[in-house]
């Protein structure tokens, strides 16, 4: 009844339980104030007829004056301040964590870090934190460098921070270690740089929005990694100001509890110590935003040069031709800046090795990665 009457979706703070009194089933409902305000009959609308306020013992209709203000309230609410709708939270990933390093996790603290409220309810922040986080994480293996093939496919679930380390590990499992001997001594390069890794499951788990129910999705290939979060840049934020190392923390408290554990050592540091991971690379990180997405791409730096060495341009090269789905040599020139004969034989390597291959004849031909 309340999830055919009632809009937005109530349902999640509504819950029931049946008691008896002399003999007699009663059901009781408990409503507990929610985050998507104002709620109102669906039949109705949001407007004084569909909206209505508790005054004293009486319910009431709201003004549109009231219903304007609750709109303002919700636009500007903040996940991590408002109330949990599971009261019932328990710590036992992160309690530890405290105990490790000294700190104290009483209830003094679980105010201080906003984990309840001047209410005392449990937050937002500490659903996110609790056993009980209803944010979980997908990983998904592919085969080669589309989503075709599944090789494998995780989901965690629990405090983030759980989900952190377990995320790290897996990718850690399949991040690869090519061995090379440009000396007398052997060099090791991983496929990732592990501290690139660590940093873009940071930056998917502190910047995301939590108001909004979606799994962080981290796609794994031969070729890079991704990962996928929902909301966009932080308000006021642009690329030019991410690449800049410019920061807003769209979850100031958690990024808060994590630099307290020692997990964050600096504030807005990730995307630039990504990139000076790739420093001495051809291939960088990619960013890529929409209004309610942010997908951030670490190429893998053994891909390539395992097929074709390191001739320059090769990587840019490959990437435009995937991105544009089909490219000819003269557009791969463009975008080099480079000379007929340089583009000619960055194709040829890609399309030796397998990585493009060729689509039409003559005049017509284009190139297609694999």
């Amino acid at each position: 009844m309340v999830r055919d009457s009632v809009v937005p979706d109530v349902t999640q703070f509504v819950s029931y339980a049946v008691n008896y009194a002399d003999g007699k089933q009663i059901l009781e409902v408990t409503v507990r104030r929610g985050t998507d305000r104002p709620y109102a009959l669906k039949s109705k609308g949001i407007n004084p007829n569909g909206v209505f306020v508790r005054q004293g013992s009486s319910s009431v209709r709201a003004s549109m004056d009231t219903i304007r203000m609750m709109i303002t309230e919700t636009a500007h609410r903040h996940f991590e301040r408002e109330p949990s709708p599971i009261q019932s939270l328990t710590f036992s990933y992160i309690a530890p964590l405290f105990e490790e390093r000294a700190l104290a996790f009483g209830e003094a603290q679980h105010q201080t870090l906003k984990l309840r409220n001047s209410q005392g309810d449990w937050t937002g922040l500490a659903l996110l934190l609790s056993d009980q986080c209803t944010h979980t994480t997908k990983i998904a293996l592919f085969q080669g460098t589309g989503v075709a093939v599944f090789r494998d496919r995780r989901e965690f679930s629990g405090s983030l921070l759980s989900q952190l380390e377990k995320s790290i590990e897996y990718l850690h499992q399949h991040n690869r270690i090519r061995s090379e001997f440009p000396g007398m001594v052997r060099m090791d390069r991983y496929d990732y740089p592990v501290l690139a890794i660590r940093e873009m499951l940071l930056n998917a788990y502190t910047h995301r929005l939590y108001s909004v129910s979606s799994p962080t999705l981290i796609h794994l290939f031969d070729d890079r990694v991704e990962s996928i979060t929902v909301g966009g840049l932080a308000p006021g934020l642009t690329m030019e100001d991410v690449l800049l190392g410019v920061s807003v923390s769209r979850n100031e408290y958690l990024v808060r509890v994590l630099h307290q554990l020692g997990i964050i050592e600096a504030y807005g540091t990730g995307i630039l110590r990504m990139f000076e991971q790739y420093a001495a690379y051809e291939c960088k990180p990619i960013i890529e935003v929409s209004p309610n997405a942010f997908k951030l791409t670490l190429p893998n730096r053994n891909y390539l040069v395992e097929r074709v060495g390191e001739m320059e341009g090769v990587y840019e090269a490959y990437l435009f031709i995937k991105k544009h789905e089909l490219a000819t040599r003269a557009d791969l020139q463009h975008y080099l800046g480079c000379s007929q004969t340089q583009a000619g034989l960055v194709i040829r390597a890609l399309v030796e090795k397998g990585i493009v291959r060729t689509v039409g004849k003559g005049k017509n031909i284009r190139y297609r990665a694999m």
